[in-house]
């Protein structure tokens, strides 16, 4: 898999910038130790997702590229395959369930992709998007499962250890496990002893669950704060399972008070904005969740959250950090 990393990163030179690592001296002075900040917010599609994304649709035979791709989506897997799609001359059908914010669905829109709108959870669209890929020949881009995937999640690491070789932990949330599958592996074969942290919801935490349970399941979603966090894994899960029993050392959950803290701060003390799912981390050091070995990085994942539902949710627990 390594290899692999390394290959996605030259494929990635091709579309993407280097993302920021930043300092965060008050998160820092809290947490005891020096802490980072790594922005993948400042992708063109405003989240990570764009590095599996392009990495997967490059490695396509011609064929495959011609018919075009489809993926289903909480919203930033989707926005990120329309991108990567759209940059690439190639059609793309995004599938989302009912329960998707208007925010993204209006992005993905404005993506130039076609969206399906179907289904009451991400797995329902799931099941629609790969009955009519396969009725129409569509190439599917899986969310996490696949090792193109995982790769391209991977690359942030090798960049984050190039800014930062001496890091001592990092800290990302923790859902499908595409993103700390890749991450894992490149810290894990620099370094076994950098802990690798994820951090799930409370309620609906399906890799957690699934690694306590010792397989996969299916366990019901719940509203929360970070939505971009919920969905399963798959039954038939190959890959984000295995990786992340192996890689990850630290998994926690944070209740939902804790993760809008955790975008409040962002907000208010770096003027960023970040949805749920991109604040977890921070939440965690914040309430003490977890206590890292310095250097610590926080992935901020992404920034797929419309104005209305930040200004409330930051607005109530502004100053409370």
């Amino acid at each position: 898999m390594m290899r692999s990393i390394w290959k996605a990163r030259k494929r990635l030179r091709e579309h993407l910038d280097k993302t920021p690592l930043i300092p965060s001296p008050i998160l820092s002075e809290k947490s005891g130790v020096p802490v980072y900040l790594k922005l993948e917010t400042m992708q063109p599609s405003r989240s990570f997702k764009l590095r599996g994304a392009f990495n997967f649709l490059s490695a396509l035979k011609e064929e495959e590229k011609r018919r075009g791709v489809s993926a289903f989506s909480t919203g930033n897997h989707g926005l990120a395959v329309a991108h990567a799609a759209n940059q690439m001359n190639m059609s793309a059908r995004i599938f989302v369930s009912e329960s998707v914010t208007e925010a993204k669905k209006e992005a993905l829109r404005d993506s130039g992709a076609e969206l399906v709108v179907t289904g009451k959870s991400q797995d329902e669209a799931g099941e629609a998007c790969q009955k009519q890929s396969r009725e129409e020949g569509l190439t599917i881009v899986p969310p996490f499962d696949h090792p193109e995937i995982i790769a391209g999640q991977g690359t942030i690491a090798l960049e984050l250890l190039e800014d930062l070789p001496e890091v001592g932990t990092v800290v990302a949330g923790l859902s499908g496990g595409g993103l700390l599958a890749g991450i894992g592996e490149a810290i894990k074969h620099t370094d076994p002893a950098i802990n690798v942290t994820g951090i799930s919801v409370e309620k609906g935490a399906a890799m957690d669950e699934s690694i306590a349970a010792g397989k996969p399941i299916e366990i019901p979603e719940h509203p929360t704060y970070a939505d971009s966090l919920l969905g399963g894994i798959g039954l038939d899960n190959q890959y984000t399972y295995p990786a992340i029993q192996k890689y990850v050392d630290t998994r926690k959950r944070l209740a939902e008070p804790d993760i809008a803290k955790g975008m409040a701060f962002l907000f208010e003390h770096h003027h960023l904005v970040a949805e749920g799912a991109a604040a977890v981390g921070v939440g965690a050091l914040l309430n003490g969740t977890i206590q890292p070995k310095g250097p610590a990085v926080v992935v901020v994942t992404g920034a797929g959250i419309d104005v209305k539902s930040h200004q409330e949710i930051v607005g109530h627990y502004l100053g409370s950090t």
